[in-house]
């Protein structure tokens, strides 16, 4: 299993934007192989769905401990459960757990899981919905390694992108580069909060994603659907380059692949 605390074999530092391939569009009868498919990625997207926090049931925690053993990528557990509390912590052996604002009482509650997931060694983050704002996560973004933004409603693959949170990806850049600044060589535990997005990012939807200030892109059927999914991996990165503002964006460093 790739450790969640060192380098994995043959990834080296990343510069935004990071790729992240969700299994979830993959063929569960062929995992291994769609894996070996996504060799250009930055993580694994491994979504956790337990079909009532969302109305999808895809798999737990076995699944995900097969995938991390048929790849050196960092895998990056999104958790749409309910009672994050009870199971997060079960997969703080991998690289990042993100688990839902929605699924946890308040945002105390939120940091709290947040300490929890940290102290195991692995990268905290949260999640929120569509139409769930983002005030208080702004408000205590020091607490979290990444915040997803989800661009579609949580529970299936292929939906159309909301372009509407946006705003809230603004708003988080904002008050990341108020915090950390712009540029940042730190990928110690201390490091600057990762923003990453979910939901219908495609060759079309990525570069206006990159430009609101997203670093790290889930895409599902944008990867497994193209004749090559690689191919399609390093054209999404290409167009979100093209989406950052060189002046603001272009000479951000970010880890990929250390806590």
């Amino acid at each position: 299993m790739t450790s969640r605390l060192e380098p994995s074999v043959g990834v080296s530092a990343q510069v935004a934007p990071l790729i992240a391939p969700s299994i979830l569009s993959a063929d569960f009868a062929h995992l291994g192989r769609d894996i070996d498919a996504v060799s250009h990625a930055d993580w694994i997207h491994v979504d956790v769905m337990d079909g009532h926090f969302v109305p999808n049931l895809s798999f737990g925690l076995p699944i995900a401990q097969a995938v991390a053993r048929e790849t050196q990528l960092p895998l990056d557990c999104h958790l749409m459960i309910d009672d994050p509390e009870r199971w997060a912590p079960d997969y703080a052996d991998f690289y990042s757990v993100t688990f839902h604002a929605e699924a946890v009482d308040d945002i105390d509650a939120a940091i709290a899981l947040a300490r929890t997931l940290r102290a195991a060694g692995t990268r905290a983050g949260i999640s929120i919905k569509p139409k769930t704002p983002v005030d208080e996560v702004l408000a205590h973004l020091e607490e979290f390694d990444m915040v997803l933004v989800m661009s579609v409603e949580p529970g299936f693959g292929g939906q159309k992108f909301m372009p509407e949170v946006l705003t809230k990806v603004r708003a988080l850049r904002q008050r990341a580069d108020q915090i950390w600044g712009k540029e940042t060589d730190d990928d110690s535990a201390d490091g600057r909060c990762l923003i990453e997005i979910d939901g219908g990012i495609s060759a079309d939807t990525i570069a206006s994603a990159a430009e609101a200030g997203v670093d790290v892109f889930v895409a599902g059927s944008a990867v497994y659907k193209a004749d090559s999914p690689n191919t399609a991996i390093d054209e999404l990165r290409e167009n979100a380059r093209a989406g950052y503002s060189p002046a603001d964006r272009g000479s951000q460093h970010l880890a990929g692949h250390q806590r």
